[in-house]
């Protein structure tokens, strides 16, 4: 029992036999062998299956760089070496055809390619350059400032050269040839006798045609643009920054004049409404000509709250919301804004009008067309003093870049001064040139 209640204490799993030995008790010096297990990771999100497994593979290899058709990935194949023999390999002489001067090279050939070309003489290309006669020259190429010799040279120093016209133009004999050519000449002249003989010989119009002239002035501006000193360059992104700032303001004074537009237009509508009910009316009759006196009126009443609309303040419109109180329709919005809105209160102040009057259907629609008219006066006066502003901005700037010059502006563009309201003078005491008279 004393065996068993060590083992219960420490643990020990029972042996099948009763020997109580060492390695029962402290436990066997061997450690369990841990199975390395492969764990594959995961797969991004948004990522395809197809591409994912492109990426990495169970076993972890990593894909081919280009198709393989062993079936083994990257892994290089074993060679399989049989039983045939080495196919022979001599060192040989060879000629390269693109050499003009016989220079005899050695390398190392199959014996079996014996006799055959030069493989790398399929890239000996040469550029085809044209061939005249005399006659042909005589009736096509004679051109003034241009001799037969000179056009000789430029044709040979094009062979030699691959039309690299630097390169021509660097070897061109000065000595013999004393007249400086540029390279747009010589590549002028090239393409003149090209396009003289591609016409003559296969009698077709459409020919490369080389501008001299316009070559020469591209590289003009570019030596110009790359000799620019640092202060030009500074220079150059000020004046942009400036450009900018002129077109944006622009196109700020272009919002600004259809603004001015649509209040003009506005104020129009608003100020001969009857016009308007007019065209509806006519609209209207065209459609359904059967109208009672309540219909008119109903259009009638509708025109106007279009019109009200297109002034400045757009009314929430309760007719399909359900129950609503009638005090709603005098609300203000919200996205009028808080200057407009101290304006009106202003206004109506002003006015001695209450800012909540009894919401009766006639109050609400002329409180409201009263309120739209205010706005519309409001933004009319804004734009008004903006474009007087713009006006004497101008006269400013036209002083400044022509001292001695006054800008004279109309006086149909300047803003018509307010007259001034006299209040009416109660006489309640009496002046001194009357004499008093005792009742």
């Amino acid at each position: 029992m004393a065996n068993l209640d060590v083992r219960d204490i420490l643990d020990i799993e029972v042996p099948s036999s009763n020997e109580l030995t060492k390695e029962s008790i402290l436990g066997a010096d061997k450690k369990p062998r841990k199975k390395y297990e492969y764990k594959v990771p995961k797969r991004p999100e948004g990522m395809h299956r197809e591409v994912f497994a492109l990426l990495c593979k169970d076993n972890n290899d990593v894909p081919p760089l280009f198709p393989t058709d062993t079936g083994k990935g990257y892994k290089q194949a074993k060679a399989k070496l049989g039983m045939k023999k080495v196919r022979p390999w001599k060192w040989t002489p060879f000629t390269n055809p693109a050499r003009t001067d016989d220079a005899i090279f050695h390398h190392w050939r199959r014996v079996a390619d014996a006799g055959k070309e030069y493989p790398f003489a399929k890239f000996n290309k040469k550029v085809p350059i044209p061939t005249y006669t005399n006659a042909e020259y005589v009736q096509h190429l004679v051109t003034s400032g241009w001799t037969r010799a000179e056009t000789d040279h430029l044709f040979d120093l094009c062979r030699r050269f691959d039309l690299r016209f630097i390169v021509i133009r660097d070897r061109w004999d000065k000595a013999k040839y004393p007249t400086v050519r540029s390279v747009e000449d010589l590549k002028e002249r090239y393409y003149q006798v090209c396009a003289a003989l591609t016409k003559a010989k296969s009698h077709n119009d459409k020919v490369y045609v080389f501008d001299a002239e316009h070559e020469k002035r591209r590289k003009e501006q570019l030596k110009k643009l790359f000799e620019r000193t640092p202060k030009q360059v500074e220079e150059e992104q000020t004046l942009l920054t400036e450009l900018r700032k002129i077109e944006q303001r622009k196109k700020e004074r272009d919002r600004k004049t259809q603004d001015l537009q649509k209040l003009i237009t506005a104020a129009d509508h608003q100020a001969d409404p009857r016009k308007n009910e007019r065209k509806s009316s006519k609209k209207n009759t065209t459609t359904s000509r059967r109208l009672n006196k309540t219909d008119t009126a109903h259009i009638s009443q509708k025109v106007r709250s279009q019109i009200v609309e297109s002034a400045g303040i757009k009314f929430p419109d309760f007719k399909n919301s359900g129950v609503s109180l009638r005090s709603q329709r005098i609300k203000l919005p919200n996205n009028l804004g808080q200057k407009k809105m101290k304006g009106i209160e202003q206004m109506l102040n002003e006015l001695n009008l209450e800012l909540n009057p009894s919401p009766t259907e006639q109050i609400c629609q002329q409180f409201n067309e009263l309120r739209s008219d205010i706005v519309l006066h409001y933004e009319l006066k804004s734009a008004l003093s903006t474009c007087d502003y713009e006006l004497q901005a101008l006269r400013h700037q036209f002083e400044a870049l022509a001292p001695g010059k006054t800008l004279t502006i109309p006086a149909a563009l300047l803003p018509k001064p307010e007259p001034e309201v006299k209040p009416d003078i109660i006489d309640v005491v009496g002046s001194p040139s009357m004499s008093n008279v005792s009742h």
